[in-house]
């Protein structure tokens, strides 16, 4: 066993590393999974312009990854129905409806024009081996845009998951504009599926938001569904409208769907239901509004990282500065060594140097005769003179040297030095460089991508306030209490959602749910609905002396169905007085002695302090009490009290 558990170890953490890093958590630097960055290579690999068979694309990649072939079949679905890099031919499934997508071998694919002019550059790309030693796979992609924000992302690892939501195109440039130009700038969220979206809780890519369908109200009766929330399908949305009507949440004559390329669902009330209330009864009790909880994880530095979207569009936004400084200084060293060759090739020709090749007896001789004659221009030329630079030379072809125009050639050195100073004046002002490559982006893909998910803020539809009330009725001479409990002098009204707090004469209380019979107790003296921020008052007997102290407090803290005390529990305790609010007078009368000077006190309740409920309270009196009464009665605004004088109980 001691050589068993440090192996156990040693392979958990291997495997929860392997998890974390190498398949459920997209990578910061271009917002990719493996899974996803291997399908994109192997279409790049492959691409010819033309349509290619999924299957064929699966089994390219199979060769990158060391899984079955389902998952990389799914994965290219998926990011296939983002529409952003990948374009599809065929059925993909259907994000509406929850439909599956067809077999590989009947849907093809390819790379769209976005992700070929954004995504691949090999001469910037590092790679590694793959599993099995075979191949070569990147890295990471040089992305040019922040993929975890455009695509979003969901994975559960070990110990840890990560949900990003996804971003508008359009947005995400703008951003990455205005933090190059050092502004202030603020993303939300939007969804292919369109609906509303409340991002008031959304922390810059952490916490959650509130998502709901676009109802359309047709008529009275009549409400039609016309986009659905992120992540809910026609066929869920429809079961969840099914279990609310099951469950008495409300009514419905009819559910019609209709739903083809757009959404169409309709749903008609029942007699005694309008249009609007049942709007309210959707949104509280069907998936026709969700709240997305997301928290942003990536890896960073191989490691996995909490951020949020500000910093993963800052640091792509500076990656893409780098990625574009590389490219120019990529092109300004292939640009020069260019004009290089056409420079000597054109004083190699133009002073006719290859007809000293006439008396030369050996290649090595033809070398040493053409270096001789160009290292007259070597100070114009922007490299030093190398043999591979004389040898290409020694390669023309008669047929390139007879038909060589000078004039032709001169226009091309002069084409490729404006190349040249164009791309040393971009290299000095990069920023300025990458924020026109963005525009030019936005302006040539971005219209395709309008803004689906409508920003809005709306109130929280509580169910407690939208469900039905129903009456439920008090018992007390027999210690009843509940929806089936129809006889008593006392009843109050109560959604299912709402608590009840039961208080006793004794001072134990307890908060139940809403019962459909239940013995509460013949001592019970309160029944009412929870409401933690209303203010109780009590006057009680602490025990048999009649010694009498008053308190307030609220009822905030609790477990449903637990018995608790009011006050330290003694022999002969009693509540003498029990209201809740502002505005109490009470007058306590003593227990008549001789020499007794005073009979009774009058105090105002709202003098105390609110205390927690297991306070003691405050001492009325040294003196015992015999009865409690309300003197002053409270503001007319005030809901009257459920009792006023315990002691005539």
């Amino acid at each position: 066993m001691r050589y068993l558990k440090p192996l156990m170890d040693q392979n958990f953490l291997e495997y929860a590393s392997y998890v974390i890093k190498d398949r459920a958590i997209p990578d910061i630097e271009d917002g990719l999974k493996p899974v996803q960055r291997r399908i994109l290579h192997t279409m790049n690999e492959i691409d010819d312009g033309k349509f290619n068979k999924v299957a064929n694309i699966v089994g390219e990649t199979m060769k990158l990854h060391p899984h079955g072939d389902a998952a990389i079949g799914s994965a290219l679905v998926v990011m296939a129905n983002k529409e952003y890099v990948i374009e599809k031919q065929g059925n993909f499934g259907n994000l509406l409806t929850g439909d599956p997508a067809s077999a590989s071998r009947y849907i093809e694919a390819r790379l769209t024009p976005l992700a070929k002019e954004t995504l691949f550059n090999t001469e910037l790309t590092e790679y590694a081996e793959s599993y099995d030693g075979r191949n070569k796979e990147p890295v990471v992609l040089p992305c040019k845009l922040p993929l975890s924000l455009l695509f979003g992302a969901e994975g559960i690892a070990v110990g840890m998951s990560t949900r990003i939501l996804p971003h508008n195109i359009n947005e995400i440039i703008d951003a990455q504009i205005a933090f190059l130009q050092n502004k202030s700038f603020k993303l939300r969220p939007d969804f292919l599926s369109g609906g509303m979206l409340d991002a008031s809780e959304y922390e810059d890519g952490n916490g959650k938001v509130r998502v709901r369908a676009k109802i359309e109200i047709t008529d009275d009766k009549l409400l039609t569904v016309r986009e659905l929330p992120f992540g809910v399908t026609t066929e869920s949305l429809i079961q969840s409208i099914q279990d609310a009507v099951n469950k008495g949440k409300f009514k419905l004559s009819s559910i019609d769907n209709f739903t083809a390329e757009t959404v169409e669902i309709e749903l008609k009330a029942a007699r005694g239901m309008d249009a609007e209330k049942l709007l309210k009864l959707l949104y509280a009790f069907t998936q026709c509004e969700v709240s997305i909880s997301v928290n942003m994880l990536l890896i960073q530095d191989n490691q996995p990282v909490q951020l949020n979207t500000s910093e993963v569009l800052k640091r792509n936004t500076l990656r893409l500065k780098d990625l574009l400084k590389q490219e120019l200084t990529l092109s300004l060293q292939q640009t020069k060594q260019k004009w290089h060759q056409r420079r000597m090739e054109m004083y190699f020709i133009g002073e006719k140097l290859y007809k000293k090749l006439e008396t030369c007896d050996s290649y090595e001789e033809a070398l040493q005769v053409v270096r001789k004659a160009v290292l007259h221009i070597e100070s114009i030329l922007p490299f030093p003179i190398e043999q591979e630079d004389i040898e290409k030379l020694l390669t023309l072809q008669i047929k390139r040297i007879t038909r060589y125009d000078q004039k032709e050639s001169q226009t091309e050195l002069d084409k490729l030095k404006v190349k040249i100073s164009s791309i040393n004046k971009s290299l000095k002002n990069i920023t300025g460089y990458t924020i026109s490559y963005l525009e030019k982006i936005k302006e040539k893909y971005g219209s395709d991508y309008p803004r689906r998910t409508r920003i809005k803020s709306f109130d929280e539809i509580r169910v407690q306030d939208v469900a039905e009330k129903q009456k439920v009725g008090w018992d007390r001479k027999e210690g009843f209490l509940g929806l089936n409990v129809k006889q008593g002098s006392t009843s109050i009204f109560c959604s299912p959602y709402d608590k009840i707090v039961v208080i006793r004469k004794d001072g134990t209380y307890q908060v139940i749910r809403v019962p459909e019979k239940q013995f509460i107790g013949k001592n019970a003296i309160s029944v009412e609905k929870l409401d933690s921020n209303k203010v109780h008052n009590i006057v009680y007997w602490e025990g048999a002396s009649q010694v009498c102290y008053a308190k307030r407090f609220r009822v905030e803290k609790f477990i449903i169905d637990r018995e608790y005390n009011l006050f330290p529990t003694k022999k002969g305790a009693k509540i003498l007085h029990l209201s809740h609010g502002d505005g109490i007078r009470v007058e306590t009368s003593f227990v008549p002695r001789p020499r007794l000077r005073k009979s009774s006190l009058i105090f105002d309740l709202d003098d105390l302090a609110v205390k927690g409920i297991q306070a003691r309270g405050n001492k009325v009196s040294s003196k015992s009490v015999q009865s409690v009464k309300v003197v002053t009665d409270r503001l007319e605004e005030q809901e009257p009290l459920p009792l006023h004088e315990v002691s005539e109980l």
